[in-house]
This record gives C-alpha cells, structure tokens and sequence, in this order.
C-alpha cells in the first residue's frame, strides 16, 4: 500500500511539475470571517465579487476547517501543521508588555521550509505568535519580511499607535483612543502590494493574515461604508469596554455596526481584489496558487450581528464554539491551469493540512511531523485522494472543549479542564448538519469510540494544560 501511494505522490507531483515551476503561493486568511459571510458560499446582504470570482475560477471547500475557534491557536495550527492537541500554542496567551506566547525554538512552520526550497516569504497583516526578539517573532518563523501588528491586542484597534516592520516600530503619528488618522488595514495592504512588486521575478510566498473584519467596527467613510450606509435597519449598540484590554484594544461605539461591518468585508473583499490585480499586472497569476479561507468563526464583540448576516450559514455556534459554526470555515483555492475552474470538493480537511500539500506541491523539505495529509489529488483532480480516519480540536478558553469529526460523526465534549471524562454530545452531521439534535444516549458505541480518539489525540501541554487543569 505504502507503494501503491508513493507511486501515485510521484505522477501527481510529475504532473504539476510539468506544467509549472516554482509556483508562487499567495495565502489570504481573514479574521473572524463567518463562513456565511461571502457571497460564494450563500451571504446575501453584503457584496464579496473579488473572492466570489476567486471561487468561480477555482475550487470551493464546503467542509473545510480552520486551527479551532480562536486566533492564535489557529493560526499555530496552520503554520505547524498539527492539530491543537499537538501544535505548540493553544490558545491566546497575553504576554505583557505587548504579544502573546512565542512558538518554541524547535517548532518548525511550512514558511520555513519554504525558504529552504528557495522561497522568498513574507507577511503582511497580523502575527500573534510571538513578540519581536522572541522565538516565535516572524524572522525566526520562517518570515524574510513582516509588516502589521505582531499583538493580537493591538490588533483589536484599526487605528493603533504603531505597527512593526521586521523588528522596528513604526509609529502612526496622530492615532490614539480619540483620534483616527492612519487605517492600519489599508497601510498593511499597500505594504503587501509592494512585496509582489520587489519579487515578482523570483518564487514567493506571500501570507496576508488580515486583520478585517475582526471587531473592533471601524473604518474610514469611503465608498465601502456608503455603499451600506442606509441599506439595514440597524440595532442599537452601546459600544462600550470589552474586556480587560480595553486601554489597548477596547471597541469604540458606532453609530451604524452592520454598515460597518458589511463595509469591512468589502474592503476586505477590494484588498483581495487588488491583490489578484497585481498578479495579473505581471503576468504572474498562471504561476500563482491563491488560497483565500478564516482563522475561525464569526464573533459577537464591538456590536457584530452574526445571526443578522447570517455568517454561520446557517451552522450552529460562532467564534470560540467547537461547533460547526466556529470551527468550519470557507477555503478556495484558485491555481489557473491546474485546478478545475468552479469546482466544489467534498474532502473534509483542515488547516493542518496546508503544510503537507504546499510542500509536496513545491517539493520543500518534509516537516518532521504533521498531523495533515497532502490534498493535493483533490487540488488536481486526479489520483486516489488519502482520507482522514477523523479530525480534532481543542479550545482552552470557557472550561475548555474537545470536540472530533469521523465522517458524519461530531462529537463536542465541554468543561473539559474539570471534568476530563464529562458527557459527550453526539451529532450526525449528514441528517443534522446543524447540530440541533444529541444523539449520544441511542449511539454508546459511537461516543465510546469518539471518547478514545479525543484522549489518544491530546498531548498534554504545562503551557496550555488542559486535562484537569481546573481542578
């Protein structure tokens, strides 16, 4: 068997080889991006034409799944390649002055193998994975080039008093709490555009973690917001302090939340847009693979009205949930010439996958270990597509959760950090997609088996301890 799927990696890989060399990848993630919130995937109130024409070209993942269902771990998730009972950060750890828990010196992302396979990298929006100066800080990382907020606090301001630039602080002369002078969003995108331009001769790989439409609600009054401006009957929202950041990162009030909102997509949408334009500007986008997803599902803070846009697509939960809401999420993949253009897949794949398929697509160095297997064969239509037995997730925060997919299977256990051995709610994804209906007490053989692989597929960590960590 083992030949049989060496054998089949070699024709595939032999294939894309013969049609591209070196092929430039551009990963796009958004933040806090519902998977209901773009039009591709069924959004009706706000405009996405830029990433809606991403999917009509590409392929649409329609069962597709970030990190977990909050930032920092999630992003870890996608650059190591493990799921979060293994990746090194696990939830959203503040490290004061400014960022949170750095990845260790011997975690190992797919940006760094990349570069040994000859990749200039850089990116553009925000980090979260370690302070400047820290292991976990950009340039050491896998990063030749970052521009944005290395803090995840600080990312909770779209007009912040400073953005880093590799490891230097680059002050926004004029911004604080009361005054909004510099969009850090449209800085961050002009930062980017320029790296396609200084690179457009050679391989890269360009990561544009974008900070839009994360909460706080702000931006400029531009066409974006006057396009919504009068189009909702808006609710009523008192903006106020937010947690305890508030000094750093609280959401101001906003007189119209849902034109705001919808605004911050479509500018999302435009930088996209721009992005793609400026491939196509050299001639580069026959040679480009464009990957556009979300690092979770939508949140609740600063006045957004998820269930009003309908962001979870109709899945239940949001952000911070392991249900399907918070934890699925969008994922095209436009590769002109390779992938089938308005193709949907079925395969039920993760963010721990990407290391796997972008290294075997650029023949990079093999990570020393992944949790993901290569989609590769999907990506391309042709050879047998290897499977997950199932997926898992961990989040930390609210008592913890665990939760696994096995085909149809969900399975969602809560308050893990007191009670490791709670009950499990069992759900059938393919009659009850919106998890509306436990089923645990007609299936103890399912949850028997689900119990297994959530113990079998949790390291325990003494930074992010999870088992028993309340008692």
């Amino acid at each position: 068997m083992k030949k049989q799927w060496l054998l089949a990696g070699m024709m595939l890989l032999t294939s894309v080889c013969m049609a591209q060399k070196k092929p430039n990848i551009v990963f796009i993630m958004a933040d806090d991006l519902g998977l209901g919130d773009l039009g591709c995937y069924g959004q009706q109130k706000i405009k996405t034409p830029h990433i809606d024409k991403l999917a009509a070209q590409g392929m649409k993942f329609n069962s597709f799944y970030c990190g977990t269902s909050v930032c920092a771990p999630s992003r870890s998730s996608l650059l190591t390649g493990q799921h979060t009972g293994h990746t090194y950060v696990r939830g959203n750890k503040e490290i004061q002055p400014e960022g949170q828990e750095p990845l260790g010196d011997s975690v190992q992302t797919f940006a760094q193998l990349l570069q040994q396979a000859g990749y200039t990298t850089g990116a553009f929006g925000k980090w979260g994975l370690g302070m400047v100066g820290t292991s976990g800080a950009p340039d050491r990382k896998g990063f030749d080039k970052f521009f944005g907020y290395n803090c995840q606090r600080q990312s909770h301001r779209y007009y912040p008093t400073h953005l880093w630039n590799n490891d230097q602080k680059v002050m926004l002369d004029g911004n604080d709490l009361a005054h909004k002078v510099t969009y850090a969003p449209e800085l961050i995108q002009q930062q980017a555009l320029a790296f396609i331009d200084e690179n457009k001769d050679k391989p890269f790989f360009l990561y544009i973690p974008t900070v839009l439409p994360h909460a706080e609600l702000a931006g400029p009054d531009d066409q974006f917001y006057k396009m919504y401006e009068n189009a909702f009957e808006e609710k009523p929202h008192k903006g106020a302090d937010y947690g305890p950041n508030a000094s750093i990162g609280g959401y101001q009030s906003v007189e119209k939340p849902r034109a705001t909102f919808a605004a911050m997509v479509s500018r999302m949408d435009a930088q996209v847009g721009e992005v793609v334009a400026r491939l196509e500007k050299y001639g580069l986008l026959e040679n480009t693979i464009i990957i556009f997803t979300s690092d979770n599902g939508p949140h609740r803070e600063g006045g957004a009205d998820p269930a009003f846009f309908n962001s979870s697509a109709g899945l239940r939960g949001v952000k911070r949930d392991l249900y399907e809401g918070g934890v699925r999420t969008s994922f095209i993949v436009q590769w002109k010439g390779i992938v089938k253009a308005g193709s949907t897949s079925k395969f039920i794949g993760a963010f721990w996958d990407v290391l796997p398929t972008l290294t075997q697509i650029t023949q990079a160095p093999r990570a020393r270990y992944t949790d993901g297997i290569s989609f590769l064969p999907t990506l391309l239509g042709k050879g047998a597509q290897k499977q997950h037995d199932y997926l898992y997730w961990e989040f930390h925060e609210d008592g913890g959760r665990q939760a696994v997919r096995a085909g149809k299977w969900k399975a969602v256990r809560q308050k893990v950090k007191t009670d490791p051995n709670g009950p499990i709610e069992l759900y059938d994804l393919a009659k009850d997609p919106e998890e509306k209906h436990n089923i645990a007490a007609e299936n103890p053989s399912i949850v028997k088996l689900m119990d297994q692989r959530m113990k079998e597929s949790h390291v325990e960590s003494p930074i992010f301890p999870l088992i028993g960590a309340g008692k």
